[in-house]
């Protein structure tokens, strides 16, 4: 794998956000982000794994997904896709899914080709402060993100051809 490129996972009042270039075009990292197998492979941090029960990537579409900790404990969740455009951006909803405690904060995931690399930036808005500090201080939710987009790169290295 390839040194972290990123820009330091930023924190804001109510956002949390990070940005990664992966050597990879955006149409292959867009499907990474949108292929129900695919993202199976990569979502979610470091010794976790995720089962998809349903996924419709279109506006008012659902993802339903299971992120399956390293411990034993199971994280059901669930996404509404507000916006869909292909292969540049994504804009959903996220929350837990029935009877779970729910995460919310609405995601933003751009794609922005650069000379055949693609720069991907995730930003996730919470509805307030407080909500933003929870995630972070009971998830972990800052380096959570980060290494799922380490996995994402190994994911897309491994796509190209390169080695796992």
């Amino acid at each position: 794998m390839t040194a972290r490129n990123d820009e330091a996972t930023i924190l804001t009042e109510l956002e949390m956000s990070a940005v990664r270039i992966f050597d990879a075009p955006r149409e292959l990292v867009f499907k990474a982000w949108t292929d129900p197998e695919q993202i199976g492979k990569w979502w979610g941090p470091l010794g976790f794994t995720t089962t998809t029960d349903e996924m419709e990537v279109r506006p008012g579409g659902v993802w339903r997904f299971v992120m399956h900790g390293p411990d034993g404990r199971d994280y059901k969740n669930k996404i509404v896709y507000i916006e869909v455009a292909r292969p540049e951006r994504l804009v959903y909803q996220h929350g837990g899914d029935e009877d779970v405690e729910p995460v919310n904060f609405q995601g933003t995931v751009t794609f922005a080709e650069q000379g055949g690399k693609t720069k991907l930036t995730v930003r996730m808005l919470f509805p307030s402060a407080e909500e933003r500090d929870r995630v972070v201080k009971e998830y972990g939710a800052d380096e959570g993100l980060n290494q799922t987009l380490e996995r994402l790169e190994e994911h897309l290295t491994f796509q190209r051809g390169g080695n796992r």
